[in-house]
């Protein structure tokens, strides 16, 4: 395989298990990061660290970002200090965050202005499948763009579709989302009920689990849940953003999302409550303080 620069910026939980990767393949890494510390360990491996995206984004042949929100997108590519405006022409950027599908359009029409392409790429998996580079990658982009950038995702992940044109992985991405945490308000409804029932909650599990309400979030939430587990796999504040995002995309679409609606409602709760920073397990919480006592 061809070696690349790439020009990183996101070097959060993921982002920085996905440089790992990229600098064990052989590629040279630009880095921009907001805490310098973050970038120190890849630096002491040969990374170079740049004062702005624009800077290293100037020498790149792929730019690759990985933050929390549309505007740290934006920003990122097409801020007074962004991509846009040191990029070489032909360049192409690869976005792994889980942002607005309509936004990413929108960036997609400005860069293309410059000759730059934009790839929506965001993944599923959480840390601990970036860490073994097992990540699912969902990919809009046009098809000769994919072609170029798959061998690069292939680094980072077990399973890259192709979704689409460009937004189609973040339309992906929200209906992962949906299903995702929708069932973990399932599983937690279930285990209260068990335990309200007086029956033994990891029984519940074994017992269910194999059947049709079997699936890797109740083999994953199940457990945290009956063992008050509330240490954060994904942050729960994470996928409250990503309802927002979502609901506000099914608005402007003109869609009721009613179980959306109503998981985005305890989320909200979850964030009252300060569980933020804790895993999205912890809506098992919010039942339980729902209550009313007997």
């Amino acid at each position: 395989m061809a070696t690349y620069t790439v020009a990183f910026i996101g070097l959060g939980a993921m982002g920085g298990q996905m440089v790992r990767h990229l600098m064990a393949a052989g590629h040279r890494l630009h880095l921009y990061a907001r805490r310098p510390e973050a970038a120190a360990p890849f630096v002491e491996q040969g990374a170079k660290v740049f004062a702005t995206p624009a800077h290293a984004a100037a020498q790149a042949d792929f730019v690759v970002t990985n933050v929390t929100t549309t505007q740290d997108v934006e920003e990122i590519l097409l801020g007074a200090q962004g991509v846009v405006h040191e990029a070489r022409p032909g360049t192409i950027c690869i976005d792994h965050s889980t942002i607005s599908a309509e936004a990413t359009r929108r960036m997609a029409a400005r860069l293309a202005h410059h000759d730059i392409q934009l790839v929506d790429a965001p993944v599923s998996g959480g840390p601990t499948r970036a860490a073994d580079a097992t990540l699912s990658i969902m990919v809009g982009a046009s098809g000769d763009v994919f072609d170029k950038v798959k061998p690069l995702l292939s680094i980072l992940g077990t399973t890259i579709t192709h979704v689409g044109d460009v937004g189609a992985g973040q339309v992906a991405k929200a209906c992962n989302q949906i299903v995702q945490v929708i069932s973990i308000e399932g599983i937690a409804e279930a285990m209260l009920f068990a335990a309200r029932n007086g029956v033994d909650q990891d029984k519940v599990i074994e017992a269910i689990s194999n059947g049709l309400a079997g699936s890797r979030m109740l083999d994953m939430m199940g457990p945290k849940m009956a063992h008050r587990d509330f240490v954060a796999g994904i942050e729960a504040r994470l996928h409250d953003k990503d309802f927002s995002m979502i609901l506000d995309a099914a608005a402007d679409a003109g869609l009721s999302l009613p179980a959306l609606t109503l998981v985005k409602g305890q989320l909200s709760v979850l964030m009252e409550n300060g569980w933020g920073r804790d895993d999205t397990s912890s809506l098992l919480r919010v039942l339980e303080g729902q209550q009313q006592v007997h």
